[in-house]
């Protein structure tokens, strides 16, 4: 067998200006500045076309770049796919379409839209939602109602209001000839509703009394609601608490029998516990008291083994050749861990968006449960257990590939706080020097990376000339860093994306790549 890969994806952790804003070079990274000074080295691209995306002025995201990580290969992904089958109109054409609209004019009953209201592209656009309503109000529907999350994330962290005034004038143009639609619920994104990998049920669960049920605090607007909070408490846009939208003290717009909801989140992490709620019958992760009985759609079907939601809009890319299938085509043993909020990173979309292992013996994973806590918290989160089940899993000698994926620097990143942000990166460079020490105990090769920048670029200039804190991901060039102790592999000059990945690793375990896949970088 040739020598074990070992790979490490520091997730959020790219390659800043060096800057104020600059966690990642402000931060004390003993073995990041070893690694380079001694090791093969080069960027690649993670963000925009590089991964799939409409175009180069897109953030990267997790799901992406773990897609062109683990298949070799560029696909349209999110944004683009749903831009597209717009553009065409295809999604009007959908099965799910077609079935959520009969089912609104035939009871008559409402059209309930539920989402991250941003233009961030990573989970949705707003300017999707604005197609879909125009052509909901062209096929004749008459009632709409629309559930808010607030994103401040991959936007500018206190930027709710501008996308509020910007549905709310949108709508009243729209409101004409009987058309009735209005925003009626909201929250923080992570306050309610887009919990992943089951790490918070109670998110969600105060995402449907919100949204479903309409229960807790009542504003007359949106806008109101945000400003209130803002007051009472110092907070960004993702941890506002929720609100519901009444008139004489009853909620505009709960979910009732007959109605029809369309989940227009098109990244799928996020959106699979709130479908979950919509569509299992045997629901058991909380009470959710009252069930509507509706169609219920998503904009992509975001399980395709799982067939979750059983309604979508845009069907998603069917990614097939991925390095798993390669690997297990050549009996070869994969190893893969993170802790909850990036295990499905390194198994899930690692394997082109299945749910299923493709092979039960080879493949073993394990995931590390999360703290239930916000991640400033515990900034170091858990990257000494998912340290310590590297070391072992390449002691016992099992393993040709160990992937992990070190969550902090995306995740801490995500919060503004940047002091929390260098110990996250201080936290995962000292994670690698005990990585580093395993690799060169075991005669292994170790490959040092990440799926997108974040921690790299945390402080941005406001309109206003003034800095503002940065929460969402950024466009800068991640690392692309080969240690092999042997000195037997050096990488190639050029330019190159998450997509070369797959092929490098597959070169350095001496196996003939896919022919669909990039090329390899050594």
């Amino acid at each position: 067998m040739e020598r074990p890969v070992v790979l490490a994806i520091m997730d959020g952790i790219g390659i800043g200006d060096g800057g104020t804003g600059d966690i990642v070079a402000k931060s004390n990274t003993p073995t990041l500045d070893w690694l380079i000074n001694t090791a093969s080295h080069t960027q690649l691209m993670a963000h925009g076309t590089a991964v799939g995306l409409p175009s180069d002025d897109d953030m990267g995201n997790s799901e992406v770049g773990h897609n062109a990580l683990g298949c070799g290969q560029i696909y349209a992904q999110g944004a683009k796919l749903v831009n597209d089958s717009i553009v065409s109109e295809k999604i009007y054409q959908s099965p799910a379409w077609k079935s959520i609209i009969s089912n609104c004019k035939q009871n008559p009953s409402v059209l309930h839209f539920l989402g991250l209201l941003s233009d961030g592209n990573v989970h949705s656009h707003i300017r999707h939602l604005f197609s879909m309503l125009t052509k909901a109000k062209a096929e004749g529907i008459t009632t709409v109602r629309i559930h808010i999350l607030l994103d401040g994330r991959d936007v500018p962290p206190t930027s709710a209001t501008a996308y509020i005034a910007a549905l709310e004038e949108f709508l009243s143009n729209l409101n004409q000839d009987g058309f009735d639609a209005k925003i009626a619920s909201g929250g923080g994104r992570m306050k309610i509703t887009m919990d992943r990998y089951e790490a918070n049920w109670e998110m969600v669960k105060l995402g449907w009394e919100t949204h479903v049920l309409g229960l807790g605090r009542q504003f007359p607007s949106a806008r109101e609601a945000v400003l209130t909070y803002r007051e009472e408490s110092p907070m960004i846009d993702q941890d506002l608490p929720p609100f519901i939208i009444a008139e004489n003290g009853l909620p505009l717009g709960t979910i009732q029998d007959h109605d029809s909801v369309i989940l227009f989140n098109f990244r799928g992490d996020r959106a699979i516990e709130i479908s979950r709620a919509f569509e299992e019958k045997h629901f058991k992760p909380f009470d959710r008291i009252r069930v509507p009985k509706v169609i219920f759609a998503g904009m992509l079907q975001y399980d395709g083994d799982l067939n979750l939601p059983k309604r979508f809009l845009v069907s998603p890319p069917t990614i097939r050749h991925t390095l798993s299938e390669l690997l297990i085509s050549h009996g070869l043993k994969e190893f893969a861990v993170s802790e909850t909020q990036k295990y499905g990173h390194v198994t899930f979309f690692w394997n082109g968006n299945r749910s299923e292992k493709f092979d039960e013996e080879l493949e073993v994973f394990q995931e590390i449960p999360s703290y239930v806590l916000p991640f400033e918290q515990r900034p170091w989160m858990k990257s000494s257990e998912i340290t310590e089940a590297m070391i072992t899993a390449l002691e016992s000698g099992q393993y040709t590939l160990l992937r992990c994926n070190y969550p902090n620097g995306d995740m801490v990143g995500h919060t503004g706080n940047l002091a929390a942000a260098q110990i996250a990166v201080e936290a995962v460079d000292l994670a690698l020097s005990r990585l580093l020490e395993a690799v060169q105990k075991n005669n292994a090769i170790l490959i040092v990376t990440a799926d997108h920048g974040n921690a790299d670029q945390m402080l941005e200039k406001a309109k206003d000339g003034t800095m503002r804190t940065r929460t969402a991901h950024s466009l800068n060039p991640v690392p692309f860093i080969l240690y092999d102790p042997m000195q037997k592999y050096q990488l190639k000059k050029g330019q190159f994306g998450c997509a070369n990945v797959a092929s490098t690793i597959a070169t350095l375990l001496n196996i003939q790549p896919y022919a669909q896949w990039q090329e390899s970088i050594v």
